[in-house]
């Protein structure tokens, strides 16, 4: 079977893709600097992809990640998903992280909670590094202990995942996000 159809597209953050077989998602890439990057990467999970053109249906999920990755607090779940050979265990991952709303996050062992395995954090982080659909299950949300960034398999890494976050105007820690406004006072003059 063929690994579908795919198409790379810009957002405010760079150059992201997207994967469909049958109108329905069964990948994303987020985004990367340059678009032979985002293809790249893109094709060696999904290797037999062929470049297409989104079909009507998909245009609305491109609307979407572009409005997320600008920093608009948008619930990508509307979008069609097949997760394909997903474990069990998986599946209640992604969909604890899938309910973590813009600009909220969650710990690995919180999520581990949720889905009744207090004991599993490091197999949530597990799971989250085996997302196929960034953003649309947004792994980035997730963060260690103490809120800690904890790992990111994206490019980029951690800087990648803390630069959603900053979009999102997430609090991390409790602390307020990066570009909230907060009170402060004017700097005095220098003269």
């Amino acid at each position: 079977m063929s690994d579908g159809l795919f198409t790379l597209f810009d957002t405010a953050l760079g150059c992201c893709g997207l994967v469909w077989r049958g109108g329905v998602v069964i990948g994303a890439q987020l985004p990367e600097a340059e678009p032979d990057a985002a293809r790249a990467r893109l094709l060696r999970r999904f290797p037999e992809a062929r470049a297409s053109e989104p079909p009507a249906a998909l245009m609305p999920a491109l609307a979407g990640i572009r409005a997320l990755m600008a920093g608009e607090p948008i619930d990508l779940g509307f979008i069609p998903v097949d997760l394909g050979g997903a474990s069990d265990f998986q599946r209640r991952v992604w969909a604890v992280t899938s309910a973590i709303r813009h600009g909220e996050t969650l710990t690995y062992g919180e999520v581990a909670a949720r889905i009744g395995e207090p004991e599993a954090a490091r197999a949530v982080g597990v799971a989250l590094g085996q997302n196929p659909v960034p953003p649309i299950v947004p792994c980035h949300r997730v963060l260690a202990a103490g809120g800690g960034a904890g790992g990111f398999s994206a490019t980029g890494a951690v800087a990648t995942k803390m630069r959603l976050l900053s979009v999102e105007k997430a609090r991390i820690g409790g602390q307020p996000g990066l570009f909230e406004a907060l009170p402060f006072a004017a700097a005095p003059r220098r003269r």
